[in-house]
Formats: C-alpha cells, sequence, structure tokens
C-alpha cells in the first residue's frame, strides 16, 4: 500500500455514516464535536459553515453546489443559510433534530447536503493525517480534481437507497471520498510538511518501500539503495522532511500496524509479531510496552471493552 492508503487504514474504524438533509427559507444547525471526521457536500444550493471551538481559528466558510468540506478533526461546527449573528448561533438546532425541526417548504430556496461521519480511532494517526486543517474546503472547480467530483455525482444517485446494491455502494463511496479529498487537500497544500515529503523522489521512494514491506530486514544502507542515493543523503533528506530517521519511522509505523491489527482482528500474537517485523512475540511485546505504555494482551482487552462490535 502506499503512504496515503495506510494512513488513513491505521486510523479508520468501522463504516462511515451519513444522513440527507434538506432544508429551506431560515435556518441554523449545530453539530457538536465528535471523535473522527466529519464531511458535508452541498448537493444544490449553498449555506454558511461557522467553525466553533477553542481551536477554531477561522472564519465562515460559504459553501455552493459541489462543494465539498472535510472537518478531519472533528471539530464542532454551524451550518446556517447564511451569516449567523449571536442570538441565532444560541436558538442553533441541534443537528440530530433538524431533518424534523427544519423542513422544507414549498416555495423557498431549497438547500439539500449529504452529512456524514467516518468513526477515527486518534491513539496512533499518522503525521499526514494529524497535518490536516480543522476545515478542508474543496470548491467546485471546472476541470479540478475530477475523480473528486465523479465521486460526488456517483454519491448522489445512490442516496434514496432503492437502487439494487446501494446498501453496499454507498460506504464504499463514502470511503473513496475520504481518500479524494485527502488527495486533494495534498494537491491544494500551499504549504504543509507532508506535501512536500511526498513531493520529494528520495523520501518518497523510501516510504513506498517502507510501507510496502514494513516487515522485510531493513537497514539505512538497503533502504538508501532502494532510493537510489547515498545513506548520508537518504537520512539527511529523510529526516529533514518527515521529521524523524527512517529506522525510527520505520519502528513507530511498525507498531501501529500491530496496534491496528490488535485493534481490528483477532489474530495470534505471533502472526502480528510476524507481520510487523518482530521476531517474535515477546519482541512485539518489549517494543509495544516501551512504546504506548502498555502490553499488547492489555491492548486488545482494553479494544473488546471500548469497541465490542469491532
Amino acid at each position: 500500500m502506499d503512504v496515503v492508503s495506510d494512513a488513513i487504514s491505521a486510523v479508520r474504524v468501522g463504516r462511515p455514516s451519513s444522513n440527507r438533509l434538506r432544508v429551506s427559507g431560515s435556518w441554523c444547525t449545530r453539530l457538536a464535536p465528535y471523535e473522527g471526521a466529519g464531511f458535508h457536500v452541498v448537493l444544490s444550493g449553498g449555506c454558511w459553515l461557522l467553525p466553533e471551538g477553542p481551536d477554531s481559528d477561522g472564519g465562515p466558510v460559504t459553501l455552493g453546489t459541489g462543494d465539498v468540506v472535510l472537518l478531519p478533526h472533528g471539530a464542532g461546527h454551524v451550518l446556517a443559510d447564511g451569516p449567523v449573528d449571536a442570538a441565532r448561533l444560541a436558538r442553533a438546532v441541534p443537528f440530530e433534530e433538524a431533518r424534523e425541526v427544519l423542513g422544507v417548504r414549498d416555495g423557498d430556496r431549497e438547500v439539500e447536503l449529504l452529512c456524514g461521519k467516518y468513526r477515527l480511532d486518534r491513539s496512533r494517526v499518522h503525521p499526514l493525517m494529524a497535518e490536516l486543517p480543522e476545515v478542508v474546503h474543496l470548491p467546485s472547480r471546472v476541470g479540478r480534481h475530477p475523480e473528486l467530483r465523479a465521486a460526488v455525482e456517483l454519491l448522489a444517485t445512490e442516496l434514496d437507497g432503492r437502487r439494487p446494491g446501494s446498501s453496499l455502494a454507498l460506504p464504499s463511496l463514502l470511503d473513496l471520498l475520504l481518500v479524494y479529498m485527502v488527495r486533494a487537500w495534498m494537491t491544494e497544500a500551499a504549504a504543509g510538511t507532508w506535501p512536500a515529503v511526498l513531493g520529494d523522489p528520495v523520501t518518497t521512494a523510501a516510504l513506498r518501500a517502507l510501507h510496502a514491506d514494513p516487515a522485510a530486514p531493513w537497514t539505512n544502507e538497503r533502504l538508501a539503495g532502494e532510493a537510489g542515493v547515498s545513506r548520508a543523503t537518504l537520512a539527511r533528506r529523510f529526516t529533514s522532511l518527515v521529521g524523524r530517521p527512517p529506522m525510527a519511522y520505520l519502528t513507530w509505523w511498525r507498531l501501529t500496524l500491530a496496534a491496528t491489527r490488535l485493534r481490528d482482528t483477532d489474530v495470534p500474537l505471533a502472526t502480528v509479531a510476524r507481520e510487523a517485523g518482530y521476531g517474535s512475540p515477546y519482541a512485539l511485546s518489549h517494543a509495544f510496552s516501551r512504546e504506548f505504555g502498555i502490553t499488547p494482551g492489555r491492548f486488545r482487552g482494553i479494544r473488546d471493552s471500548a469497541h465490542p462490535d469491532i
């Protein structure tokens, strides 16, 4: 797998959920903070998004038809038909009640939104995902991100839930939407560590090799050979861009993979150790405990009590 796919797969839990919201006239609804990532797709009409919370440093975002917005850190926010003063904010309808309270009225300009969430495990977020801003706004622009636009169009056709196979197609399209949103952000980002990391051919080659086979017996010399540079050049460029040396990144990623397998599966610890590049369950347990402060068995037990449905 590539770095972006791995970064998303390691943090995503379960299947995404979504709701269709149709409103008109004067309306305002609040979405509380949550453990995950939220998204909105404007299917028709337009609205405003107002980030809330102590970490919010941006102003209102104007959304139009075809716009997509990702809130990767689960920030609370308000959706409204337009500018909102303090009095209207105080009366914002909780999103869970919006569809019942904010009904569409004939003759009013209708706004239709697809609103949803991805469940995320924030205990081991890849730095690529951690770097995403609080709000990622991807305006609809002709010729920009055609794959994202295509996903939005496909989603719009599946929302009624009456087409054969829609119960399988919709969550699959939502997963695809997350990949396309992250990819589009990386293309649009004017600055940022990970767009720069994946724009450097040497670092990208090294990361691709590590992610393709994390269990391989990697050394700095072998990895430098994969990247086609000297060991010193690889160490300098990789450490400067990624923020840690290649072997330190590999150790972190192996343990992240182990934690993901422990979280998502019931495979034996020996299998988890082998897949993560450790020679024995004892070796994995020692490294895991040093990194997480908890044994793999205890980690899995906490998972079972916290997420019995996983």
